[in-house]
């Protein structure tokens, strides 16, 4: 470092000397000369540092309270149960960073639902697009978007935000989480679309599976969130690795099959171990340009956490491998993305324990994308 700094201020003294003119230079008293030896030492070393700062990925945080995909309520209140953590702490994690919220739609959670296979749809169209524009203007901008997100339906607003910021870059997706998010109106036995979308990324319907009939209307904006990134942008199924999910149905199961995605179990965490977990992930995603990592708290074993999540399922991480996980990701120079979701401190039974939980693994990998 050293050596790069003396070349460069040597070579920034001989363009100073060059513009005084080289007779002017030598004739200059030496103290003079040690003068601006100094000050040109100094401005090489400013200006090594600023580049440097400025190719540091610079974190802005967005918060999404969108909970109308969810089949449960309270999980709008996540966010801000993981900011009460961090406060209760005299923690000011929240006051160093550029922060942003997304407008919800939310607003549709008191009134009846419309749609019985895509609950407020037309509510969700307009979040993917907030979303998307919101991830999408923090990367122009030369940010890191990380978002801390009430639940998990909006996360395919964020990968077409991604893709429209990124359009000809081949993307691939780390999606922790106990379920697969893959049905679709044509799939869902529930119409919560907090479980499709992944579904939308992939442009899927799995028709192979209809068990129903959506309406028209549920049809058109079905596609539209499907076709909300960018047309040139890559996301393949090859391109997507799921870990620690658990919790399928056979709908989600046969795309799963078909479309021949991979699934690091728990029992394979434990097996082969964290890191090479990791290792596998990442030379899968290895052909990929760009990665976002979905962090899905449900992931993680209600007994070792609690059960402050929408829909928990036991037998899941425990609190020190997802941290490895997501620590080790962050310090990957592809990640351009990640986001937290579905923290309900409506159903915590610990008081608040799952956002105290997700606030330290906020504040680890904050560390990590900042080194």
């Amino acid at each position: 470092m050293m050596m790069v700094v003396k070349k460069r201020k040597n070579l920034f003294i001989s363009r100073v000397s060059y513009s005084l003119n080289v007779e002017r230079w030598v004739k200059l008293p030496k103290q003079d000369r040690s003068a601006l030896n100094f000050f040109v030492s100094w401005i090489t070393i400013y200006t090594i540092f600023a580049v440097q700062l400025n190719s540091m990925k610079q974190i802005q945080l967005i918060i999404n309270k969108s909970e109308i995909t969810a089949g449960t309520r309270g999980s709008s209140l996540g966010p801000e149960a993981v900011m009460t953590a961090a406060r209760k702490r005299n923690n000011m994690f929240f006051g160093y960073f550029k922060m942003k919220e997304v407008e919800n739609m939310n607003k549709l959670l008191d009134r009846p639902v419309k749609y019985q296979y895509a609950k407020r749809i037309d509510g969700l169209v307009q979040v993917f697009k907030n979303v998307s524009a919101c991830v999408e203007e923090t990367i122009s901008s030369g940010g890191f978007p990380l978002l801390l997100t009430s639940d998990h339906g909006s996360a395919g607003g964020t990968i077409a935000g991604i893709q429209n910021a990124y359009p000809s870059k081949r993307l691939g997706v780390i999606w922790i989480d106990a379920h697969g998010d893959l049905h679709t109106p044509y799939t869902t036995p529930s119409g919560n679309m907090h479980g499709m979308p992944l579904a939308t990324a992939l442009k899927e319907d799995n028709l192979e599976c209809k068990s129903n009939d959506p309406e028209k209307d549920v049809v058109k904006m079905w596609d539209e969130l499907k076709s909300m990134g960018s047309e040139g942008a890559s996301f393949q199924a090859s391109d997507l690795v799921f870990i620690a999910v658990r919790d399928t149905e056979k709908q989600e199961d046969a795309i799963m099959e078909r479309l021949n995605i991979t699934n690091h179990k728990v029992e394979d965490v434990r097996k082969k171990g964290v890191e090479e977990i990791v290792r596998l992930t990442l030379d899968q995603l290895s052909d990929c340009d760009i990665i976002y990592v979905s962090f899905d708290v449900d992931s993680m074993d209600p007994k070792a956490t609690s059960h402050g999540t929408g829909t928990p399922v036991d037998n899941g991480l425990m609190v020190n491998e997802a941290r490895y996980f997501l620590t080790e990701l962050a310090k990957e120079s592809k990640l351009v993305c990640m986001e937290f979701v579905e923290v309900n401190p409506c159903l915590d039974e610990k008081i608040n324990t799952m956002a105290e939980v997700t606030f330290d693994l906020l504040e680890a990998v904050t560390q990590e994308i900042e080194k």
